[in-house]
């Protein structure tokens, strides 16, 4: 029986969709059924990209990232990236995303993995993480 995650990990895909988007508005309150919302630091420079690129105002984008607790090792990831490699080629910021999740907890169905990233979803999956859809 697999644990109800009161973690989840947050990617970039997802967050976009949901405070961007208006089909991606539905799923707000599923995000914020977590207790405890975690991402890497990546994902601060994925949005700060996006805000450029569409036009989005940095103000908008620190206000979507509130609440998101950030995943900052205090050792290399090396462990944690070759896990992830060894389970299909990801480019490298989602394998960072991935390996961060892992990080995050050694009792991988203690942590749900949230994108909207097909590949990422599978890879998670594999890891052990809870994949829950957002389609």
């Amino acid at each position: 029986m697999a644990i109800r995650p009161i973690a989840a990990y947050i990617d970039t895909s997802l967050l976009i969709h949901v405070r961007f988007e208006e089909a991606g508005r539905r799923f707000a309150r599923r995000i914020e059924a977590y207790d405890h919302l975690f991402s890497a630091e990546l994902l601060l420079a994925e949005m700060y990209a996006f805000a450029m690129r569409e036009g989005v105002d940095r103000v908008d984008v620190l206000e979507a990232v509130n609440g998101i607790s950030w995943v900052i090792p205090d050792r290399p990831l090396a462990g944690e990236l070759a896990r992830v490699i060894e389970q299909k080629y990801v480019r490298g910021a989602d394998l960072w995303h991935l390996a961060c999740a892992c990080y995050l907890s050694p009792v991988s169905e203690s942590v749900a993995f949230l994108t909207r990233d097909s590949v990422q979803l599978q890879i998670a999956h594999r890891l052990g993480l809870q994949t829950p859809e957002f389609v």
